[in-house]
């Protein structure tokens, strides 16, 4: 009897969001504080390398292991992460933009329909109802929330404002909508399960993604909702500080990459603030946010290699002859 490997969860693409992201924060830092352009270069490419490594398993296990896959479709919780899929695909999008445009356009294009259709999908099967209060977690942000607000960064970076605008109305009314929800459900139900309190870490995301692409859409003026989203995420930051404690009683998984999005988009738009000609405490928060940034998504990477060397990056499937 052989022991094979379990296919990837489609939740590991938050590697690759975290990777991309990064990569995003080195190509505003580059220019701003004259930083070498080479560490940018291997950010972006790393995080492209990761995302295609990821497609690719993901294809396959839509190929071999059909059943599973569908499964993860069908699981209240698990099916939000499959919005990381096209969110990645449109941050790839945004990174090879400079490299192959048309490339990027086509991916960009493939990107947004999916999210669109998958979002509709995910989100639509919310309002119909039956969902038990417990598994209301930060990851229904990602279909209706984290793909809007990327779409409306992307469309604004190939072009299109006017479309980037309704993307961010989406994701931004979406946002306000869903926050009080898992809000009531932490504060009135049962604590999170310890395997899914890291989901907790894309609550950070919201603020600071949707601040990232409203300064894609306004010409980049650091003007007072600009400072009020920025405001906002850094309290949840904060927020999250304190309860970290209480989430690290879960083990280190790959799911600790839910917070990357978030610590990465946090520095991007203190930068972009900066480089806009933002002055005051932003000043010091901007290069603060963009170290830690580092050294988190850098713990996070080293960690993650480490199981992958270990061959503990992936459960054991059934043994099979």
């Amino acid at each position: 009897m052989t022991s094979a490997r379990a296919p990837i969860p489609v939740s590991y693409f938050g590697i690759a969001v975290g990777a991309l992201a990064l990569g995003n924060a080195w190509r505003v830092a580059v220019p701003l504080w004259h930083l070498p352009q080479d560490i940018a270069l291997v950010a972006t490419w790393s995080g492209l390398a990761v995302w295609l490594a990821l497609l690719a398993l993901y294809a396959h296990k839509w190929l071999r292991h059909g059943e599973a896959a569908r499964a993860e479709m069908n699981h209240p919780v698990q099916s939000s992460f499959a919005s990381l899929v096209p969110l990645a695909s449109m941050l790839a999008a945004m990174a090879l933009q400079p490299y192959a445009r048309t490339l990027a356009l086509a991916v960009f294009v493939v990107a947004i329909a999916a999210s669109l259709v998958l979002g509709l999908w995910l989100y639509g099967r919310t309002w119909q109802g039956g969902l038990a209060p417990e598994l209301v977690t930060p990851a229904f942000y990602l279909p209706a929330v984290g793909q809007n607000f990327v779409a409306g960064a992307a469309a604004a970076a190939f072009g299109w404002p006017q479309l980037g605008m309704w993307f961010f109305g989406a994701g931004l009314f979406s946002w306000l909508a869903i926050e009080s929800l898992i809000l009531g459900r932490a504060a009135t139900r049962e604590p999170l399960p310890e395997a899914l309190r890291p989901v907790l870490g894309i609550q950070l995301a919201p603020p600071v993604v949707g601040g990232v692409t409203y300064m894609s859409l306004n010409h980049g003026a650091p003007d007072l909702f600009a400072q009020v989203l920025l405001g906002y995420g850094l309290f949840q930051a904060l927020l999250l500080l304190r309860l970290l404690p209480w989430i690290a009683r879960q083990p280190f998984t790959p799911s600790y990459w839910g917070f990357t999005f978030g610590v990465a988009a946090l520095p991007t738009l203190a930068m972009r603030l900066v480089a806009a000609g933002a002055t005051g405490p932003v000043e010091w928060v901007a290069p603060a946010a963009f170290a830690a940034a580092n050294a988190i998504i850098g713990f996070l990477a080293v960690r993650t290699i480490a199981l992958l060397v270990q061959g503990r990056l992936l459960p054991a499937a059934t043994p099979s002859r």
